[in-house]
């Protein structure tokens, strides 16, 4: 796609999305209106300081501006991702979402068999997990501290540390787990 008309969609979004006038940005980017708008129309082609003013008038990160968005919907079907399991094939995990630039989460199925038990050695400095527990019952296991969640509970906790998951109900543990990294 022209790069005149990804700036062109992004100003126009993330003005209106701040509910600024082209008066507004004007004066919070030092930049004309006449100018805003022949960008926003995708008539001409921004000069790199142009840009910069426009992204400092917005509270933005300068590749705000450049970034195609993805505007698509996805389906993603469990039978499409790889299952990772432990050695022994009792946790297995299913990674719908990956963490890239643009989304800084992580999402998994995870499943581990009754009666077992999965250590996660911690993830990144600052990382917190969201788990909510679908089927079965989760004994986490944090700092030496035990939590019991049953079906349609949640947790979330900073990640950093090792935890451990156990399935102490009579059936398969299955849960959504969540890693947030923030930026």
């Amino acid at each position: 796609m022209n790069i005149n008309l990804i700036i062109a969609e992004n100003l126009k979004r993330l003005r209106r999305e701040r509910n600024f006038s082209l008066g507004q940005l004007s004066e919070l980017s030092e930049v004309s209106k006449v100018m805003l708008s022949q960008i926003e129309k995708g008539e001409t082609n921004p000069t790199i300081n142009t840009i910069w003013k426009i992204a400092n008038g917005l509270k933005v990160p300068y590749t705000a501006l450049l970034e195609q968005q993805m505007n698509y919907t996805s389906i993603i079907r469990k039978n499409d991702i790889m299952e990772q399991s432990s050695n022994e094939g009792h946790y297995r995990i299913y990674c719908y979402y990956s963490n890239t630039p643009q989304r800084n989460f992580e999402l998994f199925q995870i499943e581990l068999d009754s009666g077992y038990s999965y250590t996660s050695i911690g993830h990144s400095e600052k990382s917190q997990e969201y788990i909510m527990v679908l089927e079965g019952e989760l004994t986490l296991t944090i700092d030496h501290q035990n939590y019991v969640l049953k079906p349609n509970d949640s947790i979330n906790f900073i990640a950093s540390k090792e935890h451990i998951y156990c399935s102490s109900g009579p059936q398969t543990l299955k849960a959504v787990v969540t890693n947030f990294y923030p930026v």
